[in-house]
């Protein structure tokens, strides 16, 4: 086959609308900001699609153009100049390297912007204007995403991560590549069905019944050949736009009609599933009795996430209300990790590593959060640019400082970041397994990495820093057909 010309580049972020927490450019420079030919080996969720192509198209002998980079950490919306500025420059981009036979893009799929519902349909519709029909263009998603129409009108094909958490990132990208190229070699011809489930829920794979339905469409994508990929777009709950909700997508060699009906299939068995995914949700008040009850005589330490306060999903993660109700009860041997407090990390790098100071810590950005809470700490170590793991990822903590008080440690971060893997703990330098409780901030992320030296999991709901019933959500944008807001969307009667 000729030489190819591929092009690709990645804009991503997933944005709460009901975050406080604006994203101006800064926010993408201070997660990942990398210049064309810049991204490091190492692939990153929603980027992973220039390292893996670059090993692509070098064994293939093509020629790969490589555009800017940009992921922000997950909170409100973007400043409308950030979304364009970014924008603009990944589309001279592809103007400068015309002619082109693909695009391929990382996304994420949940990005607002001001004055954009939808800034990726906005971005793609551009892109197809520069590249023309003939020119494949296709895109990673993660599942936590809005998929409207104006952007399966503009793709040739897409792919979303399957697992929650997601650590099949690099796995999607090598099988967006697979089908892109049995595409320009002219062997496939992707066809793509979408059914709406008209429902918005929670997905964890790592439990059932969604384990279970992650592993038939593995089976599915194995034993059909003109099944090319499935994937299930979970939806996001907190960015209140349009076309927000959950979808069931399938990619097939050009069999249309078959992938209608095997989506609306599989569509319904996800709507059979609403309200039966997540795991049980106690309050801080029953989730600290219960954490303090079976650390006592465990051989490993009980997980606590503050499963909603998780700047994975735009929050600030500076909550304070789990904490606090652990302080009420006289825990100790306790670790937590992290609370966001820019200005409490400042003052502890000015204090220096064993210096005693009193310090106001966490609850800054939002009401319903809990407190701040005021104790004279030990700042015990101090570390600048940190980062922990995500799978192959490395996740920015910015500048952290772990400070102690009354057998409590707790790693401070001046860069927002969910609490992906228990290596953030060795980080700030906290002995986690010898800990009986660790507090962490995650929905579900951290489940591969904590569940195997966890005694036990306790999921809390704790404050209001997220909106996580989307029964009573005030939304003004959103779907009013939409399960939970109505029983039967669907008239199955």
């Amino acid at each position: 086959m000729a030489n190819k010309r591929v092009f690709s580049a990645a804009l991503a972020t997933e944005s709460n609308t009901f975050s406080p927490i604006a994203i101006d450019r800064r926010g993408f420079e201070a997660s990942l900001y990398a210049r064309p030919g810049t991204h490091p080996e190492t692939p990153t969720l929603c980027s992973a699609v220039l390292p893996l192509g670059r090993k692509w198209a070098k064994e293939k002998q093509w020629t790969f153009i490589e555009g800017t980079a940009a992921w922000a950490d997950p909170a409100g919306i973007i400043n409308q100049r950030a979304f364009e500025s970014l924008r603009d420059e990944i589309l001279d981009q592809i103007q400068q390297a015309m002619p082109l036979d693909a695009v391929a893009l990382g996304l994420h799929g949940a990005m607002v912007a001001a004055g954009y519902d939808d800034p990726e349909g906005d971005l793609l519709a551009r892109v197809r204007e520069i590249v023309g029909e003939d020119c494949v263009i296709c895109a990673t998603f993660d599942p936590h995403s809005q998929l409207t129409q104006k952007r399966v009108d503009q793709l040739d094909f897409f792919i979303a991560f399957k697992e929650f958490p997601h650590i099949d990132f690099v796995d999607r990208a090598d099988d967006l590549y697979r089908i892109l190229d049995a595409t320009l070699a002219g062997e496939v011809k992707p066809e793509v069905s979408v059914f709406d489930c008209k429902m918005i829920d929670v997905f964890p794979t790592s439990r059932q019944p969604m384990r279970s339905f992650v592993d038939k469409m593995i089976a599915l994508e194995k034993s059909d050949a003109d099944i090319l990929s499935l994937s299930l777009i979970h939806g996001f709950m907190a960015s209140d736009v349009p076309e927000m909700g959950t979808k069931m997508v399938v990619v097939t060699d050009n069999k249309k009609q078959k992938g209608d009906q095997l989506a609306r299939e599989l569509g319904l068995d996800v709507f059979a599933m609403r309200g039966k995914s997540m795991p049980e949700q106690p309050d801080e008040v029953q989730a600290v009795a219960d954490a303090l009850a079976t650390a006592k005589g465990a051989q490993k330490p009980v997980v606590l996430t503050d499963m909603w306060d998780n700047p994975g999903g735009g929050t600030a993660g500076d909550a304070t209300v789990i904490l606090e109700e652990l302080i009420e009860h006289g825990a100790t041997n306790v670790a937590v990790g992290t609370i966001w407090d820019p200005i409490a990390v400042q003052i502890c790098f000015a204090a220096g590593e064993g210096a005693e100071i009193p310090l106001r810590f966490g609850a800054k950005s939002a009401p319903f959060t809990g407190n701040p809470v005021d104790k004279r700490v030990k700042v015990e170590k101090l570390v600048s640019n940190a980062e922990h793991r995500f799978g192959d990822s490395y996740v920015p903590m910015g500048d952290i400082a772990t400070i102690s008080f009354d057998g409590i440690e707790v790693i401070l971060n001046s860069t927002r970041c969910q609490s992906f893997g228990k290596s953030l703990f060795d980080v700030g330098g906290v002995d986690w397994a010898a800990k009986d409780i660790l507090l962490i901030k995650s929905t579900n992320h951290f489940y591969d990495s904590f569940a195997p030296i966890a005694e036990k999991i306790i999921y809390c709901s704790a404050g209001r820093p997220y909106p996580n019933d989307p029964a009573t959500t005030d939304y003004q944008k959103a779907p009013k057909n939409i399960w939970p807001k109505v029983a039967d969307p669907h008239n199955l009667g």
